[in-house]
């Protein structure tokens, strides 16, 4: 409610002045007062209009649309929040002086009507500001019907001062208040850009610098005044993350340091350049330091584990070595992969690796087949026999009718499989897939039986803490982008803007001209309205 009394009464205050020094000199000239309350009311209902219809567009779309929205409206509320507390700055000493000089202007035009146009834009341009901010304020409220309700406070409040101003009831210090208003909106609007980051993250737009940073739940508890002043007001969340973090110190400072430095200790002209292109220097170093020095974050894949034989051992469990020599290439046109297991040697073609994902990891796969060698297996077989390899007289046999013994022919294929990321290690395994072919022994036809046995596979235990040593990698590899790209893109950005001002600058430099210094005495009018432009009546 606070936030939003504070924006109203800024901006009501804003615009009631505008009105107000433009209804005086029309007073002061005779001219009719009826096109300018024309062209404000319109003006006013525009804006209206504005917000409401922003509200019901955002209504109507899906959630993550609606989140997309309300990060557009939030940009847009901080630029304009911005722009108006650096114009107010700048130019709240010579308002009066510079808005009669326009409706001079205008009124030489020879027509009200010109100076109704400049009414209703003054009040089209405060009243359009106003409902996006309070729009974007609304959107991250805790209760919206307060945040209305201290709008509404804030704008009559704001009518109230002006027509006191307007009357001469009230004499207000217009540089003061726009600079406590603006210091007070400048962390207003940096809980706006917190805001906006995280509806942008919802909306599935910002990725990165997603981790937590402190817990402020114990500084803004729900429901009580801190959490009311700092949550609600504010706009600060008690899990504040990185990116967040990192946006509201970036627009905070430098826009805190322009509302409160004095206007004595502003640079001289000639002396602007240098401090920008300074400034540009800072700014390119730091990006390039940043763009060298963070780690991106790398897990090193071992290429050679240990692994446990399995059934087609023949019971063997001595475990030992596979060794791997992969192509990390992950275009598919490399030179292949070779596995080595007790002095066996296994390629893997090129052409034979695909993209999967295994144990939660995206890996290279490589599988190749072959004949393996049936040596040792008997060429005859008993029930006894069949019941051992089994275990248990497979289907089709019957002791009773098929006694046996049986001749047996036997084939085996053995494929072997293996997942590499980046050359290394994460899983791998042999399977023997043997057919057995048994006839005579009584049996009125051929039987095939087909089983498979592991030959060796490496350990369960080995591949999940692999795949969760390159998670962990992959997680601190796309939190690293933050810093190792996009502040470093964001703080080249702002060299090249110091860059480009202070080649702005430098031209203008160049093209005043340079006037003797003379001693003069100002206009008693003049000096006058230099002496009352920061406190004064609007008569």
């Amino acid at each position: 409610m606070l936030a939003t009394l504070v924006i109203g009464l800024r901006e009501g205050l804003e615009a009631t002045l505008i009105v107000g020094i433009i209804a005086a000199f029309l007073r002061r000239n005779r001219i009719p007062l009826a096109p300018m309350w024309l062209g404000v009311g319109v003006a006013v209902l525009l804006s209206i209009g504005v917000g409401v219809g922003l509200q019901a567009v955002e209504q109507a779309l899906p959630q993550a649309q609606q989140e997309a929205m309300e990060a557009i409206i939030g940009v847009v509320a901080v630029v304009f929040v911005t722009g108006m507390i650096i114009w107010m700055r700048t130019h709240a000493r010579g308002l009066k002086r510079e808005l009669e000089s326009s409706a001079s202007a205008a009124m030489g035009r020879g027509t009200a009507w010109a100076l109704a146009g400049m009414a209703f834009l003054a009040v089209l341009k405060e009243g359009f500001e106003t409902s996006v901010f309070l729009l974007a304020t609304f959107q991250a409220s805790s209760n919206t019907a307060l945040a209305a309700l201290g709008a509404v406070i804030g704008v009559l409040v704001a009518v109230g001062v002006g027509y006191g101003i307007y009357t001469g009831g009230v004499h207000l210090n217009l540089s003061k208040f726009f600079t406590g208003t603006g210091i007070f909106l400048v962390f207003v609007a940096g809980g706006l850009v917190l805001t906006v980051i995280r509806r942008a993250h919802e909306a599935g737009w910002i990725v990165v610098g997603q981790q937590k940073t402190v817990d402020l739940s114990w500084l803004a508890p729900n429901g009580s005044v801190q959490g009311a002043l700092v949550t609600g007001v504010l706009g600060i969340p008690p899990d504040p993350r990185v990116i967040e973090v990192l946006g509201w110190l970036c627009y905070v400072v430098p826009v805190l340091l322009l509302t409160v430095w004095p206007a004595s200790r502003r640079p001289s002209a000639a002396r602007l350049p240098f401090l920008r292109t300074a400034f540009a220097g800072v700014f390119a170093l730091a990006a390039v330091l940043l763009a060298v020095a963070v780690p991106t974050g790398h897990a090193d894949v071992p290429t050679t584990v240990s692994v446990r034989p399995g059934a087609a051992n023949g019971g063997s469990t001595d475990p030992f070595r596979v060794r791997v020599e992969a192509d990390g290439d992950s275009t598919g046109t490399g030179t292949g992969a070779t596995l080595t297991a007790r002095g066996r040697t296994t390629t893997f073609p090129a052409g034979t690796r695909t993209t999967t994902t295994h144990d939660g990891v995206t890996a290279d796969r490589w599988q190749t087949a072959g004949v393996s060698s049936t040596a040792g297996r008997p060429s005859t077989m008993s029930v006894d026999d069949l019941a051992t390899l089994f275990g248990r007289v497979p289907v089709g046999v019957s002791p009773s009718q098929n006694p046996g013994p049986y001749t047996a022919s036997w084939s085996s294929r053995a494929t072997t499989t293996l997942w590499t990321v980046g050359g290394g290690v994460l899983d791998a395994q042999r399977v023997d897939r043997t057919v057995l072919t048994l006839s005579g022994g009584g049996l009125p036809s051929t039987r095939t039986y087909s089983f498979g046995a592991a030959d060796w596979a490496v350990p369960s235990a080995t591949v999940q803490r692999t795949a969760a040593s390159l998670a962990d990698a992959d997680r601190a590899s796309r939190e690293s982008v933050l810093w190792r790209v996009w502040f470093p893109i964001a703080l080249g950005a702002a060299a090249l803007v110091q860059i480009l001002l202070a080649l702005r600058d430098r031209r203008r430099a160049t093209r005043e001209p340079i006037s003797p210094i003379t001693h003069s005495t100002p206009e008693p009018q003049q000096a006058r309205d230099d002496t009352r432009s920061s406190t004064y009546a609007v008569r």
